[in-house]
């Protein structure tokens, strides 16, 4: 009794002080807002942009025309930044994403047309080509454990000049393809709805996009995907397999590199080797950054990279309808850019 008795007087010494919860400040509110909701920001600034180039351009820029050219346009870089999302979610970058697509579309072309192969056949070959580029990146990452801005620096140049040497870069024209090939333009396809025009290859763009953000959100993969980029040993020592993770990552970006190859065949109808040096993978990470994913990994919203395709798309058309500068979008482009990757720093501060 004496040994309770001394242990409640040891309590009476104890803090006594009860837990205090302080409110947020309405800056504190919408820090925390835009957290939880990554894509928030991009629909912010894409509804904006809207908005400023209607009032300044009126009618013509609201009509049906308009937006859905724009969609349309957007159709291969939403793709392929949708494939560039996966990558920068597990705190990596592809830079060859953009040339995995065009040795896919050139792969499609020459087996259609020069080695006599169904089309159908064709497509698989060049998405199987995609995908084995992407495994590629995969492997030294995970398996060599290599940087991925070195692994995919060096993947860049090897892809691009087999694209070169294996097409001896001659362009396959669109009357040959349309001719014996059709099936390789079938994104190409476009179809009334209501007043607007649309493709297949928006269709197909949107559908990617809702699929990836299902799987992102509501499976195992999506899960183990987001833990490997925010932090990869302690997604490790929960008992995930962070090699397979990324290889998979890696090989799924190349695949859908590839299925951006066959809508571009869709989209320009000709198959020309120079696209290498068209800056698609610049224009994939700019979609990807400006919609809120973080290029330190592990957060975002593969809704705001789309998001961020269209901010670039609208902007584009913006200017253009107004006669400015093409040097405006590239400088609104960086500045978005910039503003983007500070947001997203301030943003994080939240989990810090």
């Amino acid at each position: 009794m004496a040994s309770i008795q001394e242990f409640e007087k040891a309590l009476d010494k104890s803090d006594t002080t009860v837990a205090a919860f302080h409110s947020r400040s309405p800056l504190q509110k919408v820090q925390h807002f835009l957290h939880s909701t990554p894509a928030a920001v991009p629909a912010i600034v894409l509804i904006l942009s809207i908005t400023v180039f209607g009032l300044s351009i009126g009618d013509r820029f609201f009509s049906s025309y308009t937006l859905t050219l724009i969609l349309q346009q957007i159709a291969v870089v939403g793709i392929l930044g949708a494939a560039q999302t996966l990558v920068i979610l597990t705190a990596g970058i592809d830079l060859s994403i953009g040339v995995i697509m065009v040795i896919s579309a050139v792969v499609m072309g020459n087996c259609a047309l020069y080695y006599g192969i169904p089309a159908p056949i064709s497509v698989a070959i060049g998405l199987l080509v995609g995908m084995i580029c992407g495994l590629l990146n995969g492997f030294l990452v995970a398996k060599l454990k290599l940087p991925p801005f070195i692994v995919t620096l060096g993947t860049w140049n090897i892809v691009m000049a087999t694209n070169f040497i294996y097409s001896a870069n001659e362009t396959i024209r669109d009357a040959d393809i349309e001719a014996t090939a059709p099936f390789l333009q079938l994104f190409g396809v476009s179809f009334k709805l209501g007043g607007a025009v649309l493709t297949l290859g928006v269709i197909m763009m949107i559908v990617l996009v809702l699929v990836l953000w299902y799987a992102l959100n509501h499976t195992a993969w999506g899960r183990h995907l987001y833990a490997v980029g925010d932090d990869p040993e302690a997604a490790k020592l929960s008992g995930i397999r962070t090699d397979r993770v990324l290889l998979g990552t890696y090989a799924l970006a190349g695949l859908i590199a590839a299925l951006a190859a066959w809508v571009s065949i869709g989209r320009n109808g000709s198959i020309s080797p120079s696209w290498a040096v068209t800056d698609y993978n610049l224009q994939a990470i700019t979609a990807a950054v400006i919609g809120g994913i973080s290029l330190f990994g592990g957060r975002g919203s593969i809704l705001g990279t789309m998001f961020g395709a269209l901010i670039v798309g609208v902007v584009s058309m913006g200017l253009n309808m107004l006669g400015a500068d093409p040097q405006w979008k590239v400088l609104l482009t960086g500045v978005l850019i910039i503003s983007a990757v500070a947001l997203d720093q301030w943003i994080r501060k939240v989990a810090g």
